[in-house]
């Protein structure tokens, strides 16, 4: 499964967290930052949490595609922030994953359009 999410989404925090939350369902409290993201994110494959719209089987992984960052030179300064709490983020969950001994849920790949 993957999910796309465009580097015009990235120039600011609470245009990343609002493009993340409608990409992956999360729900209406969902807190805008990082541990909120953290926290959906690890529960993409525990449809009983309700933390996310789409759900992934045991042993699946999502793959988080970023798209047009070749276009990002000039704002390049603005969307560094978002990619990096991204990155953490993803490092997190799976980091969490493999410490409880389970598969990682998911993946990163920056893409051209």
């Amino acid at each position: 499964m993957v999910i796309t999410i465009e580097s015009s989404d990235l120039v600011d925090s609470a245009r990343f967290h609002s493009a993340l939350a409608r990409a992956f369902g999360f729900p209406d409290f969902y807190g805008n930052n990082v541990s909120a993201l953290v926290d959906c994110l690890g529960d993409l494959d525990n449809p009983s949490t309700e933390m996310t719209k789409i759900h992934l089987l045991p042993g699946q992984t999502m793959v988080i595609r970023v798209t047009h960052l070749e276009d990002c030179d000039d704002r390049m300064d603005q969307i560094r922030p978002q990619l990096t709490q991204l990155n953490d983020a993803v490092a997190f969950v799976n980091l969490r994953r493999l410490d409880e001994k389970r598969p990682p849920l998911l993946a990163l790949a920056y893409a051209p359009a």
